[in-house]
């Protein structure tokens, strides 16, 4: 993925080594209610906090001292890359947006190490990348960017791309009122039927993410040999019935959240074959 040289965001916030103490409004969230999450959630969620929320009794962050924002330095190249990916999601999504006639807002992401506070509940590591609709950014502990590669099985750098532009696709959902439609059916509707919703949701972000792969490869034409494939088997590695059978050697697809691997795979190809935005309504498709 030839992507060094081409612009880079100033909408990243390093908050790594800041040295900040928080807490969590309501009873303490401990390391049993960050499991139940990612249970919950699996390895990307749109909002996994909404659930540590839930059992916390209280979703607001009090924020006893936090160090003002900052830029990586910018001799950082792992922070670089995530900089550079997150402009391409700028680029890409103006574009489309602006072809509908609209303005496209973008998130700010911030980079942590092992917790930090968020307008979702206090954002762990163990949870992996996510986006809180509350405050409109994205999370990433980039040690994750390891577990991806050593412990999923989804090395490459359009891998990591990936992972980031996904996040992004659910601040694209935000935006285009989609999140706030599915977080008003929660809780009144059975646990099936939210699991079965979550996957439609995941799958739409896997296509927008396929969506900023179309349009960033137009513009740049950066990727190399692989570097889809990268892609393509991140999907697969991270979906729910490989996820399980990894786990416990059984599928349950009644407890599934994000979708199997291949219906991961089908959407991104979807939104990177197509470019557009209507082509990636999971929530219309009878078929997934």
């Amino acid at each position: 993925m030839k992507w060094e040289g081409n612009r880079q965001s100033d909408n990243v916030e390093d908050r790594r080594g800041s040295g900040g103490s928080f807490g969590v409004g309501g009873r303490g969230i401990g390391v049993g209610s960050v499991v139940i999450a990612l249970v919950a959630w699996g390895v990307f969620g749109i909002n996994p906090l909404t659930t540590l929320g839930l059992l916390a009794g209280s979703g607001q962050t009090q924020v006893a001292h936090q160090a003002p924002a900052r830029q990586p330095p910018a001799n950082d190249r792992d922070a670089a890359f995530v900089s550079t990916v997150l402009a391409s999601t700028e680029d890409a999504w103006q574009q489309v947006f602006a072809a509908a006639g609209a303005r496209y807002q973008p998130p700010r992401l911030v980079l942590y190490r092992g917790a930090t506070p968020t307008a979702c509940g206090t954002g762990q590591a163990a949870m992996g990348p996510f986006y809180c609709p509350g405050d409109r950014k994205v999370y990433l502990d980039m040690d994750f960017f390891d577990t991806l590669s050593r412990q999923l099985g989804a090395p490459g750098e359009f891998a990591r791309a990936y992972v980031i532009a996904h996040e992004v696709g659910h601040h694209v959902q935000t935006l285009l009122g989609t999140t706030q439609k599915v977080d008003a059916l929660r809780g009144r509707i059975s646990q099936r039927e939210q699991n079965a919703l979550s996957v439609r949701v995941e799958l739409q972000a896997d296509c927008y993410a396929g969506i900023w792969a179309h349009q960033s490869q137009r513009a740049k034409q950066w990727l190399e040999q692989g570097d889809l494939e990268s892609a393509i088997n991140a999907a697969a590695q991270i979906g729910d019935d490989h996820l399980q059978r990894e786990q416990s050697g059984v599928a349950r697809p009644d407890t599934f959240t994000h979708g199997t691997s291949a219906q991961r795979q089908r959407w991104f190809l979807t939104g990177y074959k197509s470019g557009s935005v209507a082509a990636c309504d999971t929530f219309g498709a009878q078929s997934l």
